[in-house]
């Protein structure tokens, strides 16, 4: 017995003589038993590792898990309005490069006139909550009744601002090769506007009761149409003529539609009819006018304050050129892609946050403020390494189907400002995080002051730069770049000052009963 494992035995067992033969014979059971012994040691190591992972950062209130169950579903729908936007400037770069960034400049500046109106009426999520939260399911309608009241008298005030839209466009000097399409888009989109304010307001009942998987699948339905249009309307398939930019906005707008038709039938069905008495709210309700009107319009201040900003900043680096305006709208594709999904996130913290403060219990409010930023991360995380990693590939897909002396200066200058974003993806995670919290926590004034001061500071920095001294565009990214990873720090300090903990934003006991969102997690109807 002695010889099984002496030195002599392992020589012949790896020999493999008549005796070290016997030997494997003896020991392929022991052999077998010990590495089946460690494998289950290392499985059970890996187990309650993994356990332990679990309940540190995902399970229980606060956790990763609970914040999943809220965010997915908005990521999702915000993916899909990003994939659809992505999707016309994609394939108006097959035709050209100033089709392209007119998509952008056109579609920005719709998008800006209408986010006030965006801003306000967003604020019905938050009662129609409050109000199937108070168990009076009859008022819920009513809030998103009164939104649409909005919608319908804002329509006419939006398109009395095209002049003003035009105007902008001629200020800021955009190449004349690319402001004539420009127009094209801007108007096509902004005479059906409607469309979009009164599915913003559907979805905002749906996200309220926490039925979000209703706005998901609208969201993606009017995403499969928007790209499958594209393709026909934008390069005149299937017997259709090419219309080009035109085309491109045409498709966004039948998307729309079938995404309002989505909610709206989900809206008028019969279940949902019953349950929340739809046909009674259609009509004029003071009250609740007047609430979305005092806690609604600081938000839409914001949106439409922060929206000018950036849409004067882009026009900004439009007017340089068409080489300017081609590599900063690539980039911009792109930090649309590596941004808007993590909006979901930010609306998952504003209601978690929002909720555990309510409940008096901010140790797990930071709690899921910190689940929060842990997904906003990883994702941005990804988004890092791909800007930093494969800038070039990137940059190609927008490269047009026929050589172009445009696409070709600006590629360098495209490639160089899409790296340098990967440095700042990871703060944008950050601001989107820790203001969602803040936002949720009532600390809305300096978040707002924070928010509106980062993006007319960016104005700022930009127009000094490229106006004022003269830069290049690569030389004002980098200042673009350094002044918004500083900001986040600030938005990070005022949460970490912790002042959040202490504010109280509700004072009655009816109140303090209204505060909490419906339970996302429990909703399992199918639509």
């Amino acid at each position: 017995m002695e010889g099984c494992f002496s030195v002599a035995s392992l020589k012949n067992l790896l020999v493999g003589d008549k005796q070290g033969t016997q030997l494997r014979a003896y020991n392929f059971p022991l052999l077998t038993f010990g590495a089946f012994f460690l494998f289950r040691f290392a499985v059970w190591l890996y187990n309650r590792g993994m356990n332990d992972f679990l309940k540190r950062h995902c399970d229980g209130p606060g956790g990763i898990r609970e914040m999943l169950v809220i965010a997915l579903p908005m990521v999702v729908s915000s993916a899909c309005g990003t994939v659809m936007i992505f999707t016309d400037r994609l394939f108006l770069s097959r035709l050209s490069s100033q089709q392209m960034s007119a998509a952008m400049g056109g579609g920005l500046t719709c998008f800006m006139l209408t986010t006030f109106v965006i801003g306000l009426t967003g604020y019905s999520t938050a009662l129609v909550a409050q109000y199937l939260g108070a168990g009076q399911k009859e008022r819920c309608p009513a809030a998103t009744t009164q939104a649409m009241i909005i919608c319908l008298l804002a329509y006419p005030i939006i398109l009395a601002c095209r002049p003003l839209g035009l105007w902008l466009f001629e200020a800021m000097k955009i190449p004349a090769e690319q402001l004539v399409l420009q127009k094209v888009y801007f108007n096509i989109l902004l005479y059906w506007v409607i469309i979009d304010l009164l599915r913003n307001c559907m979805s905002c009942f749906f996200s309220g009761i926490g039925r979000t998987r209703i706005v998901m699948f609208s969201a993606m339905l009017a995403m499969v149409v928007n790209v499958v249009l594209d393709y026909i309307f934008i390069f005149g398939k299937f017997g259709v003529p090419s219309m080009g930019i035109a085309g491109a906005a045409y498709a966004t707008i039948i998307g729309e539609v079938v995404g309002l038709c989505v909610l709206a039938w989900a809206y008028f069905r019969k279940t949902n009819r019953n349950e929340y008495a739809v046909m009674e709210s259609f009509n004029y309700d003071g009250n609740v006018m007047k609430k979305l009107l005092r806690f609604g319009y600081p938000s839409g201040v914001e949106f439409f304050l922060n929206l000018l900003a950036f849409d004067i900043m882009v026009l900004i680096f439009h007017s340089r050129g068409l080489v300017a305006a081609t590599a900063v709208t690539v980039v911009f594709n792109w930090d649309m892609v590596s941004f808007i999904p993590l909006i979901g996130v930010n609306i998952g913290v504003v209601s978690l946050v929002g909720r555990y403060m309510g409940a008096r219990n901010p140790d797990t409010a930071h709690r899921a403020t910190m689940s929060g930023l842990k997904l906003a991360w990883l994702y941005s995380f990804c988004t890092l390494m791909m800007f930093a990693c494969f800038p070039e590939f990137l940059v190609g897909i927008f490269r047009p189907i026929r050589p172009e002396a445009i696409f070709a200066e600006a590629f360098p200058v495209a490639v160089f400002m899409l790296r340098l974003a990967a440095l700042y993806v990871m703060a944008d995670a950050m601001m989107l995080v820790f203001g969602g919290a803040l936002r949720g926590a009532g600390d809305t004034f300096w978040v707002m002051c924070i928010s509106v001061g980062t993006h007319w500071t960016l104005v700022a920095v930009v127009a000094v730069a490229l106006r004022v001294l003269d830069f290049t565009p690569s030389s004002a990214w980098v200042m673009l770049c350094t002044v918004l990873m500083l900001f986040s720090g600030i938005l990070y300090l005022r949460y970490r000052s912790g002042k959040w903990r202490t504010i109280e934003v509700l004072e009655s006991p009816h109140e303090k009963a209204v505060l909490p969102l419906p339970d996302i997690a429990v909703e399992t109807r199918e639509f």
